[in-house]
C-alpha cells in the first residue's frame, strides 16, 4: 500500500473508532440493591446507555460515606448519598474527623447535586400480636431502632425522644443490628416495636408482613406541628413526610393498618440525591439529567415504592442547612422539563 493510502486508512481507522466511543466512560457507586438509592443511578446508567450519552459503570454494594468522598476527590463521577454525609464531611466531623474542618469543607464544596431521592421514611410499627398500642406505648418496651451505629440509629433514638421524652436503655431498651440481619430479627418477634427508615411499600416491610399483620402509627400531629420536630426535620438530610392514610394503606395492602388521628400519616424521611463533582461538563450533566427526567415513569414503574420516593421532588430538603447544591446544567435540565427549582439551590458558575 502506498503511503498516501496508508496514512487515509489509518485517519478513516481512527474516525471510526472514535465514534465507536463517542460516549462519555464515567464511574458510579451506590448502595446494595434493593432501595430508592440504587434505583435511582441504576435507571441513569441504563438510560444513559440506550441513548448514547455515557457508558457508567456502576459499582453497588459501597459505603456511601467513602463514595462522595470519591467524587469530591475526582476518583468516581457519580454517587448516591442521604444529604447528612455532606453536611458531616463539610464540618470535617463524624466519619470525616479526619479530614478535619477545612478540608472537609473544600472537599464538599466540590459536591453538586444532579437527581433527588427518599431513602426511607421513620415511623413506627410493630406487629398486631405485640399489642403496642402506639408512641404513648413504647416505655420498657424492646425496640428495633437501627443498625450498631449511623444516621439511621441517631434518626430513629431522636425521633423517639422527641415524640416520647424516652431514651434508648434508659425509657426503653434498644436493639441494633446490621441492616443484613433485619428482616429476620423483626420476622423473629425479639423487638416488641420498629422505627426504621422504610420505603411505602419497601421489600423489608413486605417480607416482615408475610409473618403477621401489622401496625404503624403516625407522628402525633401536636408533636409534628410542634418547634422540636420542625427544626428537625429540616436539619440536613431530612424532610417532613406526610401521605393519605387511606391511599397508604392501598399501596401497602390488607396485611397493614395505619392509625393516625386524622387522614393524614406524618413522618419525616431521610433524603438524598445522586452528586458529581462540580466540574463535570455543563452538556454532558444537562444531557444525564435530562433523560432521565424524560424517562421518570419508566423509573417510578420499576419498583412498588417508585410513588412516593421523591424521585420527581428536585427541591426537596434542599437549602437552609443543607450544603449541597445543584450542579447548574442540571438545575437548568430539570427547569426546562417544567420543575420549580429555587434559585438557592443552584450552586453559582
Amino acid at each position: 500500500m502506498k503511503p498516501m493510502k496508508m496514512m487515509v486508512a489509518a485517519a478513516a481507522a481512527i474516525t471510526l473508532a472514535t465514534g465507536a466511543h463517542a460516549q462519555a466512560n464515567l464511574t458510579a457507586e451506590t448502595a446494595s440493591p434493593g432501595g430508592a438509592v440504587h434505583l435511582s443511578p441504576a435507571h441513569l446508567t441504563e438510560i444513559a446507555g440506550t441513548k448514547g450519552i455515557a457508558n457508567i459503570q456502576l459499582a453497588d454494594g459501597q459505603t456511601l460515606t467513602n463514595s462522595i468522598q470519591n467524587v469530591a476527590e475526582g476518583k468516581t463521577d457519580i454517587a448516591g448519598t442521604p444529604y447528612i454525609l455532606p453536611f458531616l464531611m463539610s464540618r470535617g466531623v463524624g466519619p470525616y474527623g479526619s479530614l478535619g474542618a477545612e478540608k472537609g469543607a473544600e472537599l464538599a464544596g466540590n459536591l453538586r447535586a444532579i437527581t433527588p431521592v427518599t431513602l426511607g421514611i421513620f415511623f413506627l410499627f410493630a406487629y398486631d400480636a405485640k399489642g403496642i398500642g402506639g408512641w404513648d406505648d413504647i416505655e420498657g418496651r424492646t425496640i428495633y431502632n437501627g443498625p450498631p451505629r449511623g444516621g439511621a440509629l441517631t434518626n430513629a433514638r431522636s425521633m423517639i425522644q422527641i415524640i416520647t421524652g424516652l431514651k434508648d436503655g434508659e425509657g426503653y431498651t434498644g436493639i441494633q443490628t446490621n441492616w443484613g440481619q433485619s428482616g429476620a430479627l423483626i420476622a423473629s418477634g425479639e423487638p416488641d416495636a420498629i422505627v426504621l427508615p422504610e420505603l411505602f411499600p419497601g421489600s423489608r416491610l413486605t417480607t416482615a408482613a408475610a409473618a403477621g399483620k401489622m401496625t404503624g402509627w403516625s407522628m402525633p400531629k401536636e408533636i409534628y406541628e410542634g418547634e422540636a420536630m420542625q427544626k428537625y426535620m429540616v436539619a440536613p438530610g431530612s424532610a417532613p413526610f406526610t401521605m393519605n392514610v387511606d391511599e397508604l394503606s392501598e399501596t401497602m395492602g390488607d396485611d397493614w393498618s395505619f392509625v393516625s388521628e386524622d387522614d393524614t400519616f406524618r413522618a419525616f424521611a431521610t433524603i438524598g440525591g445522586n452528586v458529581v463533582h462540580k466540574d463535570m461538563d455543563d452538556t454532558l450533566v444537562y444531557d444525564l439529567v435530562s433523560a432521565y427526567v424524560a424517562t421518570m415513569d419508566d423509573l417510578k414503574a420499576k419498583a412498588p415504592f417508585g410513588n412516593s420516593v421523591g424521585f420527581d421532588a428536585p427541591m426537596q430538603g434542599m437549602c437552609g442547612a443543607n450544603p449541597v447544591k445543584y450542579h447548574p446544567a442540571a438545575a437548568r435540565a430539570w427547569r426546562d422539563a417544567g420543575y420549580e427549582v429555587d434559585d438557592c439551590a443552584v450552586a453559582d458558575g
